[in-house]
């Protein structure tokens, strides 16, 4: 058989080979880093047999799939500890998840932080003990046999979940199995270095209805030193958590009485609006025009664009009489197309990128809320654009561009993510296949093969979809913004345009955000600066300090100049020692503190403390002014330590 590796080279191999046993004979050294394989776009595990000309990569702790199945293996050490520590327990499930695994577990016995020595040192004696990890199957009764012998009735529930057909797989390791479709590593001897995390409580299946679990959660790396680097990253990340800084710079809260809906405080809603203002003037300058659109809909509109049917159980509804229900809006696409139909469009008119910033509300599940990160209200920067099918392509790698600079500005390093068809698309499978080609065929141009993902089967009901992928400071990965591909909902709404040779035809809209939802972005962007903003969003740009009473006079004049000059300044002219105002400034991170006394006064000049600590002395006060200024005009991310005298 013939196997196509990443670097494009051809090998030829024996067939039936498992992807370990080719890592194998390529290299001893490749072998030892294989935790899975991915053969034809699919995951699969290292065990898995080829018999076929495919094309393979090997996944190794590098890759996020690679650690995934490590985190897996892992969970399974721990399980098993579980297990030979309090044999009644039940297991449930053990996934990996985007850093790290958890396992819940049925069990009368209440785990705290005390138990967790106890545990790690049976999932030592487990690593110690190196058992192969060992992969079968079982046919429908064999498997309800052995969950009913080892008294796991959550197993049995999922076995008789799963349809008559499916293969049912369980991994062995010493004396314990669980049910598991994989993949996993080689041997329990690989999980070298582990620690548990944290403690939860999670009901079965995620339902409020069920019995609730105790879920464990852990992490687990190949090696002590990476484990290490993982552990103070979390103290740094502890340290960022925009839900700590957050309140504690005044810029946001949450509160009980409104779950996920965050109040917006003046200096965190003039960073808000900083940002939308650099939006606005970087959209308009494409050719975007801005609307505003109602908050709440007669559910009519949402049937008849498949949200009712697709999304409903994410949507607030408000049923007014036993014949008036209406929904509020959690998308703006369905507006955007009323705005469209209110009038006879031609070809001339397209491109027609209408955006929209209204306030949107998703509902969410109390459990999955996190800060600003994952909230119920939230704004994005939404823009729906119509455009010809012969516009696509150019349409895209616009956008694409405003996503460079936007994320180029903050310093801010992203993925593009390929989501394809669902299985409860919506629409004519042709079309989708067409906007799947031309998708790929931009992010093969623009970002190479291999510089993207692809996320088989998530795309949104009525179109692929191009998602912005960010990490924050703990690597978790957020959806930001995205690029999808309609052609379903234009036709859904009976929208056409006068094409040039007179004939109706039907426009193609593409969704759109940036930011994504800019509470996401404030909330990665505070963890990403520590809540040290580039100088032109900070709140508080400029904080001043007058030595003595005397000097407040001063001090007011200079925050007049700047203020006129649009500099968001503040001036602590209240009777308390100066080293007491200084740190009050110092606390709230602001970029500069500018400290005049008699001298400054006399000279018409600042001494000027930045936030990096250095201090400048005689700096004129046009000189500052103009430095200023030129960061808010030119957005400039680093801070200008030095003025000219």
């Amino acid at each position: 058989m013939e196997i196509t590796l990443l670097d494009g080279s051809s090998r030829t191999f024996q067939d039936g080979l498992s992807v370990y046993e080719i890592a194998k004979e390529i290299s001893i050294g490749l072998s030892k880093k294989v935790m899975a394989g991915m053969v034809d776009g699919e995951v699969v595990d290292q065990r898995y047999k080829i018999n076929k000309d495919c094309t393979l990569k090997f996944l190794t702790f590098d890759d996020q799939e690679g650690k995934k199945t490590f985190w897996h293996s892992a969970s399974h050490v721990m399980g098993q500890a579980i297990k030979r520590i309090w044999p009644q327990a039940q297991l449930t499930i053990g996934p990996a998840i985007d850093n790290g695994f958890y396992y819940d577990i049925d069990l009368d016995y209440t785990i705290t932080p005390d138990d967790y020595d106890r545990i790690e040192a049976e999932m030592r004696k487990i690593v110690k003990a190196d058992y192969p990890i060992e992969y079968c199957t079982k046919n429908r009764k064999e498997a309800l046999e052995w969950a009913d012998k080892h008294h796991e009735s959550y197993k049995t529930e999922l076995i008789n979940e799963l349809p008559e057909d499916a293969v049912i797989s369980f991994y062995k390791q010493g004396e314990w199995a669980d049910l598991c479709a994989g993949p996993h590593v080689r041997s329990t001897g690989q999980i070298k270095a582990f620690k548990i995390m944290s403690l939860a409580g999670a009901y079965w299946h995620g339902d409020e209805n069920n019995k609730m679990l105790q879920r464990i959660y852990g992490v687990a790396y190949p090696k002590k030193s990476l484990l290490d680097d993982h552990l103070k990253k979390l103290e740094e990340a502890k340290k960022r958590d925009h839900r700590k800084l957050g309140p504690q710079l005044d810029l946001f809260f949450m509160d009980d009485t409104a779950p996920g809906m965050p109040y917006w405080l003046p200096k965190g809603w003039k960073l808000f609006n900083t940002l939308l203002e650099f939006w606005r003037e970087e959209h308009e300058k494409r050719g975007y025009q801005e609307i505003s659109s109602p908050q709440i809909n007669y559910n009519s509109l949402w049937i008849r664009s498949g949200h009712w049917d697709h999304y409903r159980e994410n949507m607030f509804v408000i049923p007014v009489s036993e014949n008036e229900v209406y929904g509020v809006k959690p998308m703006n696409c369905p507006n955007a197309i009323v705005v469209y139909k209110r009038k006879t469009r031609s070809y001339r008119d397209l491109p027609l990128r209408l955006s929209d910033c209204d306030v949107l509300h998703r509902k969410e599940k109390s459990g999955e809320l996190h800060g600003l990160l994952r909230v119920q209200m939230f704004r994005q920067d939404d823009s729906h654009n119509f455009i010809r099918e012969d516009q696509i392509y150019d349409e895209i790698n616009s956008i694409l561009d405003i996503a460079d600079r936007f994320y180029g500005i903050f310093n801010l390093e992203y993925r593009p993510e390929l989501s394809t068809r669902p299985d409860d698309f919506m629409g004519d499978i042709k079309l989708w296949d067409k906007a799947e080609a031309a998708l790929k065929e931009i992010l093969d141009k623009r970002y190479g093969k291999g510089g993207y993902d692809i996320n088989e089967g998530d795309g949104a009901f009525y179109g692929p979809k191009i998602d912005i992928m960010m990490k924050d400071a703990l690597d978790r990965t957020w959806q930001m913004g995205t690029i999808q591909v309609d052609f379903q909902l234009p036709r859904n709404f009976d929208l056409t345009y006068m094409d040039k040779d007179g004939e109706l035809k039907t426009p193609v809209m593409i969704h759109r955000v940036i930011y994504g939802s800019l509470e996401r972005f404030i909330g990665l962007l505070i963890e990403n600066t520590a809540g040290r903003f580039p100088f032109w969003l900070s709140p508080v740009q400029v904080g001043i300090v007058p030595v003595g009473e005397k000097n407040n006079q001063y001090a007011q004049q200079i925050a007049e100049k700047l203020r006129y000059n649009r500099i968001r300044v503040e001036v602590d002219d209240r009777d308390n020692p100066m080293g007491t105002k200084i740190r009050k400034f110092r606390e709230e991170l602001l970029p500069y503190i500018v400290i005049v006394g008699d001298k400054e006064e006399a000279d018409g000049t600042l001494s000027i403390r930045v936030r990096s600590a250095d201090q400048v002395h005689g700096v004129p006060v046009e000189s500052f002014v103009e430095a200023t200024n030129r960061m808010n005009r030119e957005r400039e991310y680093d801070l200008q330590d030095k003025f000219d005298k």
